[in-house]
């Protein structure tokens, strides 16, 4: 999408700190960050929230969360916890409307979180 920020971002148009990137998905240092560790973890494919995804997705959705266990892993926050978000919609938070889930870590965190 042209004016999308993460689709920028991803068209190297906006400067990022990428942590990982292949053909399916990116994770980039999150710009305004609430943990010591905060990077989004994003599909490389535009879909604006959560609910775009469906069966012909369904792999994608899966390889996210398994990055995510990943950069945790690399990081070191696996052992002591993380915290991997998703928001969708305006009402739940979500402000770029591009599918991404924050791994924040590094940090306790509070519950419920707002």
């Amino acid at each position: 999408m042209k004016d999308c920020l993460f689709c920028r971002i991803l068209r190297r148009e906006i400067p990022a700190k990428f942590i990982y990137q292949d053909d399916e998905v990116s994770a980039f240092a999150d710009m305004n960050p609430q943990a010591p560790t905060h990077c989004l973890v994003i599909p490389n494919l535009h879909l604006s929230t959560l609910n775009e995804i469906d069966d012909g997705n369904r792999a994608l959705a899966g390889k996210l969360i398994s990055v995510a266990v990943q950069i945790a892993k690399d990081k070191g926050l696996a052992e002591k916890g993380y915290r991997l978000v998703a928001n969708c919609q305006a009402a739940a938070g979500q402000s770029v409307f591009h599918v991404h889930f924050h791994l924040m870590g590094g940090r306790s965190f509070d519950w419920p979180p707002g």
